[in-house]
């Protein structure tokens, strides 16, 4: 798998290379002379792949292993917007997941629950919404309340999981009224839009976060603040807020078959059925023109030889098991840093780091820009062995070495699926929500992580463990400089003697 990546990349980085040497050159010519409007002095690409060029079996199979390792995360996104096409309105599918029909939002109005299992890797410090966007059907509404001191975040990301757009605490964002549109909308922005934001594809997903403590009172303080957070057409502005009272929205059975890990929204059987959609949705960004030309002329030789088709299907089969499914350890998302843990700084600004979005789609799909929450993950104790809760766990913050944010953090642990872990207190993570875990003597703060409950002096600072293997995982929600230019490390997991 590494070597195919080397070598992929390294084709893209050429590609690209050429063309920032073919804009210089053309720049550098047009200082000392006029530019002519000839259409015979416009520079072209290259020609694209003849048809019916003879293809082996082989360049085949690693083309497609290729084009499917770029295209799983838009494919990703584009399934789910299938699935979103066919809800009549805002529900809560199987009683803990926001669904709701394109370009409108639905809003939980408490933590995420367990059982959901649409998107691994949910924490229970915010309260969640979602919205998918079509934006070729309309520019969409985003409605943003007056928040007082409350940290909150809209992540909007585009069919590549990059973000578009920017709202939130660390940004100033003002209460008001503001637009989401595809680059090509060209309508009238009526009075009362603060900011129009536009995207280069052509589906999305905006996923509001607003921080809730543990507390009651706090849970019952948000109520008004949620219920006033909106997306959705630009037809229905008028300019006044709409209210939406999220505790009446309808809730589907839980499925009784349900999957323990997350929802497989990636088919390679039938993707390079829908690639060619995908291509329409997702504009090649400078320098992967060349790529798509590629992708493009074996969509066309695939569709009249049924033989070549197959061995593409089997290409995305096996890359989905033997290159994509290792992703989803965060022992093999982003770079190692201290103690095992790994992390990575280019979340929703993957650009051309098509290998991270791929390893964050796999894993934890819908990360946020690391200015609004930078993430550090664990598979491993401080010796490197796989954690289980077989054993006991200690994670000790020194005195003044809590996790440097502006907004909050939270230490949440996962199963193997990636998923909350049920245990008797409900308690899957620990942090700034917790207002009674105790400091030790000296000012650090250790967590206990492990499956038996540990003596009573400890219960408050104890994240409960499975008998299983499992992974922690820090966030930092709006982080300081030390956070992002990594001076600042997740203490080591230790396992207890």
């Amino acid at each position: 798998m590494k070597n195919f990546f080397i070598a992929f990349f390294s084709l893209m980085f050429l590609l690209m290379a050429c063309k920032k040497q073919e804009n210089t050159e053309n720049s550098k010519s047009t200082d000392s002379a006029v530019i002519s409007t000839d259409s015979s002095a416009v520079k072209k690409w290259p020609a694209s792949p003849v048809p019916n060029t003879l293809l082996t079996e082989a360049y085949v199979k690693n083309l497609a292993t290729s084009i499917y390792s770029w295209g799983w995360p838009m494919a990703n996104i584009h399934n789910r917007l299938e699935l979103f096409r066919t809800l009549p309105g805002a529900v809560y599918g199987g009683g803990v997941l926001p669904l709701a029909p394109p370009n409108h939002l639905c809003m939980l109005y408490d933590y995420v629950e367990p059982e959901e299992r649409a998107v691994a890797c949910p924490n229970q410090d915010v309260v969640y919404g979602l919205c998918a966007l079509d934006l070729i059907k309309s520019p969409v509404v985003v409605q943003v309340p007056d928040f007082g001191d409350r940290f909150w975040v809209y992540q909007v990301c585009d069919q590549r999981t990059d973000g578009f757009a920017s709202f939130g605490k660390m940004y100033g964002t003002k209460p008001g009224f503001y637009l989401l549109a595809h680059k090509d909308w060209n309508g009238k922005v009526p009075d009362g839009i603060t900011a129009v934001y536009k995207s280069s594809t052509n589906l999305g997903i905006v996923i509001p976060r607003v921080f809730q403590t543990d507390d009651p009172v706090d849970k019952k303080a948000i109520q008004p603040l949620i219920n006033q957070i909106g997306f959705y057409p630009l037809a229905d502005f008028d300019g006044k807020m709409k209210v939406t009272d999220w505790t009446k929205t309808k809730s589907t059975p839980p499925d009784p078959n349900g999957d323990k890990g997350e929802t497989k929204w990636v088919k390679p059987e039938i993707f390079f059925d829908q690639l060619a959609d995908i291509l329409k949705e997702v504009p090649p960004m400078p320098g992967e023109e060349a790529f798509y030309a590629q992708a493009h002329a074996l969509l066309n030789e695939l569709a009249k030889n049924p033989k070549l088709k197959e061995i593409a299907k089997n290409a995305a089969i096996d890359a989905d098991k033997n290159l994509v499914t290792p992703l989803f350890q965060f022992q093999n998302v982003g770079y190692p840093i201290k103690y095992n843990w790994t992390t990575q700084r280019n979340g929703a600004q993957f650009g051309y780091d098509y290998l991270t979005r791929l390893a964050c789609g796999k894993s934890n799909i819908f990360v946020n820009k690391p200015n609004e929450t930078r993430y550090f993950y664990q598979d491993r104790d401080e010796g490197g062995t796989r954690l289980n809760g077989a054993n006991k766990y200690t994670v000790t913050f020194p005195s003044g070495q809590l996790p440097p944010v502006k907004g909050f953090w939270s230490l949440t642990l996962y199963n193997a699926e990636h998923f909350f872990a049920p245990n008797d207190l409900k308690r899957y993570s620990l942090g700034t929500k917790n207002k009674n875990l105790k400091k030790n003597a000296d000012g650090s703060l250790t967590i206990y992580v492990q499956n038996a409950r540990p003596s009573e002096d400890k219960i408050s600072n104890w994240l409960p463990a499975p008998k299983e293997i499992f992974s922690l995982y820090v966030r930092c929600y709006w982080p300081e400089e030390a956070v992002l230019n990594d001076s600042w490390n997740p203490p080591a997991v230790v396992k207890v003697k």
